[in-house]
């Protein structure tokens, strides 16, 4: 199974933030800062604290939420130079093979260590921070089966 993609910038960054959401440590991080800020809310509303705590938990929450949701996929976007080519990728039962106009390189399935589905993209995980991004976009349905079925093969699921 063969196709050529490139990068729509706004899916792209879609698809990162989907990736930070989707870490272990961010929605436990975004989970105690909600019940910071909550908790420092009910406290200030019975007059239980002064309006430091409450001003605290809120600038936290604001700044975690725009370094989740701006910062950090903008910053991502914009250093790496992927984003910026055309690629084609062909996926077979030994592995994957990417290739652009700079070079090729292909990968084995077992230098996968998962894959996860968001709405415009597949994941390939090389590890926990690192992986590719595959857009669905020129896929067909039959298409994205086979290929989900190939990963499930191959790759697994160990999230």
């Amino acid at each position: 199974m063969q196709f050529s993609f490139s990068y729509d910038k706004k899916k792209t960054i879609q698809a990162l933030r989907y990736h930070f959401i989707s870490r272990r440590e961010i929605r436990v991080m975004m989970v105690l800062v909600n019940v910071f800020a909550i908790t420092a809310a009910i406290l200030f509303y019975t007059k239980k604290i002064r309006p430091e705590p409450f001003l605290l938990g809120s600038a936290i929450w604001i700044f975690m939420m725009a370094a989740i949701w701006y910062i950090l996929p903008y910053s991502i976007y914009k250093k790496a130079a992927t984003f910026q080519d055309s690629f084609i990728i062909q996926f077979s039962e030994t592995g994957v093979h990417l290739e652009n106009s700079r070079g090729y390189t292909n990968w084995n399935w077992r230098q996968f260590t998962r894959f996860l589905e968001s709405p415009h993209f597949i994941h390939l995980y090389f590890d926990a921070k690192s992986f590719f991004l595959v857009p669905k976009e020129n896929m067909t349905e039959e298409m994205k089966h086979e290929l989900r079925g190939m990963l499930n093969r191959n790759i697994g699921n160990n999230q």
